[in-house]
């Protein structure tokens, strides 16, 4: 794994940022809105559909307490979006739901929700999702038919995050990307990997393997992790992750004192019949921060992908900009293939 990357990154020069970035921003929010991001997007029922994440701080100050929910959008065209005025999901409404929050023991604290993904297994849709408890974070997924009401089915242990659905049973299996992070075991610092997990039902999950690891991937020193709900192609499971690096010489971009990381697009092939089993990793990014709303905001230079959507040829990817905006970039389906050697 590098420890240090060259200050001029930059993803190729094939991939189109949409000329009405930020898609979504706190602006379209009806309810209390510092942060719009990170969102999972899809396609139901003939039209595009979004839940991202929303943060809110008083008086839109980061040092004063605040709260993360998950919002609902809608589009006919995926460009233009209509926000519910009520959330979707937030840890008040998960408390409430009891169920799979219901342990022996009662109740568990439940701090924030955040980080959405959506994909649609079988003609519904499942919303996987990070939760903030006292006990360490956990990953959950959620079913909805109306983005109103949700059942949650299953939580992960500690400490996992960044679970991603593939968007088709394997085998008569659901199958899940996750991004658990071990401390104690990895001499370098936030050297998280991409794994991989299958579930009959979508309550317990098991077989659990090592998809992608960090140090397999060149423009990353830190952590890297799933991003969109991979998209099904002839030639294998096109798949995006989150790659982190760090450098120590970077000063204030964003709300910290400092802040050190940048966040890069990444794209890597799975093997359909085998998920497990990469088949390509493009050896550079696909995207770097470079856009002024991608570069400045609450946290600077880090871009999140969140959904995927084959329209023909075109890919369209939304992801989380400096983690105060929603955007999308497209590409063609050909060069993606082409750039991660397939």
């Amino acid at each position: 794994m590098p420890t240090t990357i060259p200050h001029d990154l930059r993803g190729v020069p094939w991939i189109t940022r949409h000329d009405r970035n930020p898609l979504l921003s706190p602006d379209d929010v009806p309810y209390p809105s510092s942060l719009t991001f990170n969102a999972g997007v899809a396609k139901y029922e003939g039209r595009y559909v979004m839940v991202f994440r929303n943060d809110y701080f008083p008086d839109d100050d980061p040092a004063k307490p605040g709260k993360t929910d998950l919002g609902f959008a809608e589009s006919p065209d995926g460009i233009s979006w209509s926000v519910r005025p009520t959330p979707f999901l937030s840890a008040d409404r998960a408390r409430e739901a009891g169920g799979a929050f219901y342990a022996n023991r009662g109740a568990e604290v439940v701090h924030r929700i955040y980080d959405p993904r959506i994909t649609v297994v079988d003609g519904r849709p499942y919303v996987c999702f990070a939760m903030d408890t006292l006990h360490g974070v956990r990953s959950g997924v959620a079913t909805t038919s109306d983005f109103e009401s949700f059942d949650i089915l299953s939580l992960s242990a500690p400490e996992n995050r960044n679970t991603v659905l593939f968007p088709e049973r394997v085998d008569g299996d659901f199958v899940r990307l996750e991004r658990p992070f071990p401390v104690y075991s990895r001499p370098e610092p936030e050297a998280f990997d991409v794994w991989i997990a299958r579930s009959a039902d979508l309550l317990r999950w098991g077989d659990h393997d090592l998809v992608l690891g960090v140090e397999d991937v060149p423009f990353s020193n830190r952590k890297i992790g799933p991003g969109a709900p991979p998209l099904r192609t002839p030639k294998g499971w096109l798949t995006t992750f989150h790659a982190v690096d760090y450098d120590e010489s970077r000063g204030k971009n964003g709300w910290e004192a400092t802040w050190k990381k940048r966040y890069t697009i990444g794209l890597m092939l799975l093997d359909l019949e085998d998920p497990r089993r990469l088949k390509g990793l493009a050896k550079t990014p696909l995207m770097v921060p470079q856009a002024d709303y991608e570069r400045s905001g609450f946290r600077g230079d880090v871009l999140f992908p969140g959904g995927m959507i084959a329209e023909g040829e075109e890919v369209r990817i939304y992801y989380g900009a400096a983690d105060t905006v929603e955007c999308v970039a497209s590409a063609d389906l050909s060069d993606l293939l082409a750039f991660v050697g397939a």
